[in-house]
């Protein structure tokens, strides 16, 4: 059935995409479920907690040391803390998706 109107070329586009993904079988994003909302609602609160917490002791710490290394090593401890509080986020984000194991 012929359409009215002309496409854009990003509907152009879209649809090539669209058509590229089933044929090597990749399946579309599926809506998130209101549970599965509320839980990575309440991921990132518990990330943002653990965020905010890591920086008050940071924050304590950094005003008892006047050491210019034992500084530096406080700064990379608190970066390698924080990398790792957000990659534990990604991760049970991806486990409520489905998406990761």
């Amino acid at each position: 059935m012929p359409e009215d109107r002309l496409k854009s070329a990003y509907e152009v586009a879209m649809e090539r995409l669209r058509a590229e993904d089933r044929d090597r079988g990749v399946e579309p994003a599926r809506p998130l479920t209101k549970a599965q909302k509320k839980r990575i609602a309440e991921l990132r609160q518990e990330a943002k907690a653990k965020l905010a917490e890591l920086e008050i002791l940071h924050g304590k710490q950094r005003s008892a040391e006047a050491d210019p290394e034992k500084l530096a090593e406080m700064d990379e401890h608190y970066q390698i803390d924080r990398r790792r509080v957000e990659s534990q986020l990604e991760s049970a984000i991806a486990r409520v998706k489905g998406t990761s194991p």
